[in-house]
């Protein structure tokens, strides 16, 4: 089998969805070498490092014409590469329907609130048809809370949407931190609206207050993100490197994901495999990442927040169970079987296409 996978998200250093494309191609291609699997893009991007031959870098556009991409352009680099199915990484697939293909569903946040994706007007008028016109042959989301809303939002058939779930990559473990550093708690993922990181401060506060206990924020800014102002104890490391991610994991008094919704909440289940004290809103997605391995909140109850992170710092070894719990859980997620899972998606797709 050869399939192309649109590397446009690849063009951003950080976040979910350049991990997401990095982390499933490595997969990919480790566990089917007699397959190739080809990036494309019609954008600069940097490939990931890989031992793998038959992980493949494409060309991009060729001429003036080429440049419609997702017009013309996907369909002629896949013709000169001989690939049989296009992987739409990002909510994107080919409007030429001359090949299977499968889109991936990342969450609903474009559809759910317009606050929360300024940049995805596009997103939010191009996937509706992509998906009702049948021009994706199959749909991944990377959850079945998410699989159940776009069945209903985008009327799918059920048949053709796979929850194939995300996982941490190998180097997020517990490690002794390299840098010592005052008690922490940590927030990573990007700094946007949806990530409700003004509820969080609030709860931070209280406790800074009480035990002087510093928070962190790691990731990358969105333009539409209105940056807190300095105060004691509040630090904005902005993008950290991948390599330094899992010290900081693991050496947070807690780790805190305030999200208002989410399609997985991939940083949750990084600092759960590095060992770490996770507290998550109880969205549906996290709920079915985490399960009974985090201390699960409502998102806007500021009260159980303080509550919530006094607890993490006044009660650590009643704790400690949980931080085990993590550890458990997050064993039964990995990129081999993301990649094992979404190379039977491709194989459905195939099928349903050739009869």
């Amino acid at each position: 089998m050869k399939v192309a996978l649109d590397a446009t998200p690849l063009t951003l250093a950080s976040g979910g969805i350049a991990r997401y494309v990095r982390e499933l191609s490595l997969a990919l291609a480790g566990q089917f070498p007699r397959d190739e699997f080809i990036l494309i893009s019609d954008q600069p991007f940097e490939a990931p490092p890989s031992p793998c031959v038959n992980l493949l870098k494409g060309d991009g556009p060729r001429n003036w014409l080429e440049k419609r991409w997702w017009s013309w352009g996907v369909e002629r680099e896949m013709s000169r590469r001989a690939a049989e199915i296009c992987h739409g990484t990002h909510f994107v697939v080919p409007w030429l329907p001359v090949r299977p293909s499968v889109m991936t569903v990342h969450d609903l946040s474009p559809w759910l609130e317009p606050a929360w994706r300024v940049d995805a007007a596009f997103v939010r008028r191009r996937t509706p048809y992509l998906a009702g016109l049948g021009l994706a042959t199959m749909i991944v989301t990377h959850t079945e809370a998410v699989r159940r809303e776009a069945i209903e939002r985008f009327r799918l058939n059920p048949e053709l949407v796979r929850a194939v779930p995300l996982a941490a990559a190998e180097h997020f473990r517990p490690v002794t931190p390299s840098v010592s550093r005052a008690a922490y708690f940590l927030y990573v993922g990007a700094l946007e609206p949806r990530k409700n990181l003004g509820m969080l401060l609030k709860a931070w506060r209280e406790v800074h207050r009480l035990y002087g206990v510093e928070l962190l924020l790691a990731g990358r800014a969105r333009r539409d993100y209105l940056p807190p102002a300095p105060e004691p104890g509040l630090r904005v490391l902005g993008e950290v490197r991948d390599e330094d991610l899992p010290g900081l994991y693991s050496g947070a008094v807690a780790c805190a994901y305030p999200s208002l919704y989410e399609g997985f909440g991939l940083p949750v289940l990084e600092a759960m495999q590095c060992g770490a004290l996770v507290l998550a809103s109880r969205t549906p997605a996290i709920r079915e990442v985490a399960g009974d391995a985090a201390l699960l909140l409502d998102a806007q109850d500021v009260g159980a927040w303080i509550e919530a992170l006094n607890a993490s710092v006044a009660r650590q070894e009643s704790l400690t169970e949980l931080r085990h719990r993590a550890l458990g859980r997050a064993s039964m997620y990995s990129w081999a079987r993301t990649a094992r899972l979404t190379y039977s998606v491709y194989e459905d797709a195939l099928r349903r296409v050739r009869g």
